[in-house]
């Protein structure tokens, strides 16, 4: 495992997961979030967004996390393993509500001096309605497209709880403490 995508629900990790396995393993970590999200939370456009992602992935090993299909092509045909954060919807929702309101409280600077806020919360662009929204597509759609021909050089890992993804996590240190 030397390039490992981290894939998921809102609210499921992602993130938390592929900074913790990129910190075990000593590579870098690359939030898609942070090249996606430009200041006042304005989206990258397509071909921006697509090249910061070409760009990010010229390193020999890494672990990245996000669901973007726009650069999927670039990032799974470079990846060696994929973990998906397949866990049941209360688990990835009650995550995601109590993490935002956290951001509200604490103001907490996310990416190019984005921040969450109450209005954002209960918008026609919450990240709550999203989550609601992709949940059940994304439980439909990871299945079929881990199926495709391209991705069959990928290793797909199927977490459907936290406790499996913690297991993961620590067969990486313990991997990582004996290799060195």
């Amino acid at each position: 495992m030397s390039r490992i995508v981290v894939i998921g629900n809102t609210g499921s990790g992602k993130t938390t997961v592929a900074s913790r396995a990129a910190e075990a393993l000593g590579v870098p970590h690359i939030e898609l979030d942070s090249l996606h999200w430009e200041p006042d939370w304005v989206e990258a456009s397509r071909d921006v967004f697509r090249q910061k992602v070409t760009d990010a992935i010229q390193i020999d090993s890494l672990v990245s996390d996000g669901n973007y299909s726009k650069v999927r092509d670039i990032l799974w045909k470079r990846a060696d393993t994929i973990i998906w954060l397949d866990y049941p919807f209360h688990v990835s929702f009650l995550r995601l509500l109590r993490r935002t309101i956290r951001r509200i409280i604490y103001r907490e600077e996310l990416w190019n001096d984005n921040r969450e806020s109450l209005r954002m919360a209960f918008s026609t662009d919450s990240i709550l309605l999203w989550s609601i929204k992709t949940h059940s597509r994304r439980k439909r759609e990871y299945p079929e497209i881990m199926k495709d021909p391209e991705y069959s050089h990928i290793k797909f890992h199927r977490h459907r709880n936290p406790e499996e993804t913690e297991a993961w996590l620590n067969s990486l240190n313990v991997t990582n403490v004996t290799s060195s």
